[in-house]
């Protein structure tokens, strides 16, 4: 079929990319600057250059206009809160002392200051510092940032598109600041924060910038009709500046609902929707508003959170459908890149035909291109470019790696029985209380202890043959030797090993299944300078032998106390990978759990009376919409209870969460059926404890109150 060229020209953009450089120069220079080996115009330099390399890159890839303001040291929406002056009073003395200082004070905290909030960023792994406003918040315009970073990339003659968090997402991310009742709704802020916003994109009209990109995720959020109104009112007002560039207001991750007929009828010139599967209802959606008349749509056909290469035929056919319904459609991906890795070509280790089926954020980009050139110029200009994606689609549905006969026999086998515990919870607590006579009140850590330069030195010695794999093994048990023996001097109740042997709590384990694919340049941002390499969810799972049993048999031979064993839960092996897109979530993840109640039966045969199975994506990984929660809920404790229902009524199985709001899944926490749940309270002051009791929790809980990411030590 050939497609006949765009009546006008369409565009090639993205709403962002990856941050910390090839090989992580971002992260290497803040721990620098953190423990005073680089100075802070040496990390302000190593910023600069990545991001003039990252707007070099994307221009010579096709790109025509690159954003700016995306880049950022620890998170963007802390960038806004110093863009729009709402730092807390808390912080305002060590901002006002040394700025850069104070920015990572607010990150991180000091020993006399606690840090802002931490939480997921809607249902990705990436965290956000979350805002802190009351009534007597004073909003102060502070351009600096978003005005410095267009000027460096109109200085180097490129087409520039600053990237800024929207007021009304920023508000409805925000929450009442310590001593504010816990019923203010900043979004009533609303007024006094829009004239902030008109000053700063004044400033950034003067300083060059033709469009400005207001970024409005909140929006694909169940939102009240107050709250529609409050973003009727917001952009009416931004619309009817007369300071100001063109604004393209952007949303992403799901589908706009009752927020994209207010948009389209906004005084703003161009909206950027998403249209990949999460969000597809959005084309219908846009055609029964009428479109967007006169105004420019940015079309994210291109899948910006996984990294599967794109179906170009089928974005052509959406973009096709698109072209009668704005008067300029410009094609992109459907996020920031920020949530995928930056280049598949780096990998060496996985097999050349499988890589053809993998697109990280470069190769992301030449999608974008591709399509754009395709939508602009018709089928026969990238008709190579079609054959060839063809041809890898293909590939990967004959692939034996995505269907494996006996691992979907198994699944399709599972019974009611499966996923339950034999036994009520009130008579497995006793049976554990008598099995493990722990004390009233035990103690015990979520498991991991420090990765030392030591174990990361011995680590990359065995990698490269500098050591054998005796002696590398002899290292992580003179290491658990020493954690063992150190909580025993502590005092704590239920021990852990230390997993000295573990890379990551997802990789390590994707690493021994089937059907997982590991990368080695595949780091992705999750906070701050902590950067993971999700593992890539393939095919079909299974588990060909032990993957604890040896390691945690070892340390609890080293002590009288029980020793827990620890994994990682079939829900965040999902949501911490990148998972395949060719079958339900629901089906991969019964796959998953199956393989792990293999390694919980094989623990607890070796003598493990304690079993902790981690789950800190259950919530992150819940529906942005209400109405899709109930399913995801039902197959996602399923998963749970599937991995746990066959131990004995004396083991104990605990699971742990962190870093997320849990009020709203309370039910579903309690319907996992662990004997116990240990949770992170102490960025959230006791938030979940106080959800727990008012929900009536009836099993055990340990409320995490030593904040592991803040150098402050706790009274």
């Amino acid at each position: 079929m050939t497609t006949k060229p765009a009546a006008a020209a369409a565009r090639a953009t993205v709403h962002g990319y990856p941050r910390q450089g090839q090989s992580r120069e971002l992260k290497k220079a803040i721990e620098g600057y953190w423990q005073g080996r680089v100075t802070a115009d040496a990390l302000r330099a190593t910023a600069a250059g990545l991001r003039r390399a990252n707007w070099e890159q994307l221009a010579a890839a096709g790109i025509h206009e690159v954003p700016t303001g995306d880049f950022s040291y620890y998170d963007h929406v802390l960038d806004t809160t110093v863009m729009v002056g709402a730092v807390p009073d808390r912080h305002r003395a060590a901002v006002a002392a040394d700025a850069l200082a104070g920015y990572f004070a607010m990150a991180r905290g000091t020993q006399d200051v606690a840090p802002l909030e931490m939480t997921k960023w809607f249902d990705t792994n990436y965290h956000y510092l979350v805002p802190e406003l009351g009534p007597d918040t004073v909003f102060t315009a502070d351009p600096a940032k978003p005005v410095g970073e267009l000027t460096e990339a109109l200085a180097l003659g490129l087409t520039a598109r600053p990237v800024l968090v929207g007021p009304v997402t920023y508000l409805l991310l925000a929450k009442p600041a310590p001593g504010v009742p816990a019923d203010f709704e900043p979004l009533t802020l609303l007024d006094r924060l829009l004239p902030v916003y008109a000053e700063i994109l004044a400033d950034l009209r003067a300083a060059g910038a033709e469009w400005v990109q207001l970024d409005e995720p909140a929006l694909v959020q169940d939102r009240t009709q107050a709250e529609l109104n409050a973003l009727a009112r917001a952009y009416r007002d931004l619309g009817a500046l007369t300071d100001r560039p063109r604004l393209l207001v952007a949303s992403y991750f799901d589908r706009l609902g009752d927020a994209l007929p207010v948009l389209a009828k906004a005084p703003v010139e161009g909206l950027a929707l998403d249209f990949t599967e999460a969000a597809a209802t959005n084309l219908d959606a846009l055609a029964a508003v009428g479109g967007l008349p006169g105004k420019r749509l940015v079309a994210g056909v291109v899948n910006g959170r996984n990294i599967w290469v794109n179906d170009l035929e089928k974005s052509l056919a959406t973009l096709g459908t698109l072209l009668g319904l704005a008067d300029r459609v410009d094609v992109a991906a459907s996020c920031s890149l920020l949530h995928v890795p930056l280049d598949a070509a780096a990998e060496r280790d996985i097999e050349p035909q499988i890589l053809r089926w993998l697109a990280f954020a470069r190769q992301k980009t030449r999608e974008v291109v591709t399509l754009a050139k395709g939508l602009a110029h018709g089928t026969d200009a990238i008709a190579a470019d079609l054959a060839a994606n063809r041809a890898d689609l293909t590939s990967r549905t004959m692939s034996p790696i995505t269907h494996d006969p006996a691992v979907r026999a198994r699944a399709a086998a599972v019974t009611d029985a499966d996923t339950h515990r034999a036994q009520p919870y009130a008579e497995r607590a006793t049976a554990q209380r008598a099995h493990l006579a722990l004390p009233l009140l035990p103690t015990t850590t979520i498991g991991s202890f420090p990765q030392t330069d030591e174990l990361r030195t011995a680590r990359a010695d065995l990698r490269a043959g500098r050591i054998g794999t005796a002696d590398y093994e002899e290292r992580i048990r003179a290491e658990i030797r020493d954690v063992i023996a150190f909580q025993e001097k502590t005092g704590l109740d239920v021990l852990v090993h230390g997993e000295a042997e573990r890379n990551d709590m997802v990789q390590y384990f994707a690493e021994q299944l089937t059907g997982y694919l590991a990368t080695r340049h595949g780091w992705v941002q999750s906070y701050g300078t902590r950067y993971v390499r999700p593992p890539i969810l393939a095919g079909d799972i299974s588990r060909p032998e032990p993957m604890t049993v040896r390691w945690t048999t070892y340390a609890q031979s080293l002590t009288g106390r029980p020793v827990k064993g620890m994994l990682t839960g079939p829900v965040t092996m999902l949501a911490w990978s990148f998972v395949r897109d060719d079958q339900p979530l629901a089906d991969t993840a019964r796959q998953v759990a199956l393989a792990l109640r293999d390694e919980v039966d094989d623990l607890e045969t070796a003598g493990t009376s304690v079993i902790q199975v981690d789950e800190p994506a259950l919530r992150e990984t819940l529906p942005l919409r209400a109405a899709d929660r109930p399913a995801y809920l039902a197959w996602a404790t399923e998963a749970f209870r599937l991995t746990t229902g066959g131990v004995r009524p004396d083991t104990q199985i605990h699971t742990h969460m962190c870093y997320a709001e849990f009020g709203d899944i309370v039910q579903a926490i309690d319907d996992l059926d662990a004997d116990v749940i240990s949770l992170e309270a102490a960025r959230s002051h006791m938030q979940v404890a106080r959800e727990l009791a008012a929900h009536g929790y009836p099993r055990e809980a340990g409320p995490g109150v030593y904040d592991i990411h803040s150098p402050r030590v706790p009274s």
